[in-house]
């Protein structure tokens, strides 16, 4: 039997720490493969502290982010990461990064994938992601495209938990328990230098998270005890053989 596989596309190189940073650590140590494809480095919208140090240029703060992306991909046991380095603030979809994209998921074949909300006006970039990596998604399965590929099947696309829910209609429907990975997430986290004022926001964000666990496995009725915790949307409907 073939190893299981997850793709994880974060449109900056922090996006996946924040968001789902739990969720990978957790799979791989369940034996799952799951890659992660950096878009960017988060260069121009996401480095402000890097860019407040004089004599700083463009290249030093994507050198200083993909150092960081890597540490933080180690923290949490990544099988693979992926850099495009498509530039930022706005990412550039052209016809040739998303053949890129493509090639990626083909070369992944994913059981399931992640990646931002649908709708984020406060970062258009991370939207413009989600609609990428759907177009790209149907693209994949395409027995037209690359003949001779390895097509993809039809794997789950979960969105990840934006940083203002509310604002952006993302309504969770699977909530994830990563008490038992917390501890690489955290590191995870801390490897994050460039944007050390979300460290207690998201650990606040897992928090919260895992009293929504505890409420919906059962609540005071026997629900089962959460620390940490991390929300996904899914897209597609489910096929299964019972509840």
């Amino acid at each position: 039997m073939s190893e299981r596989t997850a793709l994880v596309i974060s449109a900056h190189a922090a996006d996946f720490v924040w968001r789902c940073g739990g969720a990978i650590a957790l799979h791989q140590q369940q034996g799952v493969n799951v890659t992660v494809l950096c878009l960017s480095y988060g260069e121009r919208g996401e480095s402000a502290k890097l860019w407040k140090q004089e004599g700083m240029t463009l290249q030093k703060v994507k050198d200083a982010r993909h150092a960081e992306a890597e540490a933080a991909a180690k923290a949490l046991g990544v099988h693979d990461l992926v850099t495009l380095d498509m530039g930022d603030y706005p990412l550039d979809f052209s016809r040739e990064n998303k053949a890129r994209i493509v090639d990626v998921i083909r070369d992944v074949q994913p059981s399931f994938m992640l990646s931002h909300s649908q709708y984020d006006p406060y970062n258009t970039d991370h939207m413009n992601t989600t609609n990428a990596v759907l177009e790209c998604r149907m693209i994949a399965q395409a027995w037209g495209h690359n003949p001779g590929q390895k097509v993809l099947g039809a794997p789950q696309l979960y969105l990840f938990e934006p940083h203002q829910s509310e604002q952006m209609g993302w309504k969770p429907d699977t909530f994830l328990d990563i008490t038992s990975v917390w501890d690489r997430k955290r590191a995870a986290i801390e490897c994050m230098q460039g944007q050390e004022h979300l460290w207690e926001y998201y650990t606040r964000t897992a928090q919260q998270r895992a009293n929504h666990f505890k409420r919906n496995s059962g609540g005071q009725s026997g629900g089962r005890d959460c620390k940490y915790a991390e929300g996904f949307q899914s897209i597609f409907p489910r096929t299964v053989d019972s509840l």
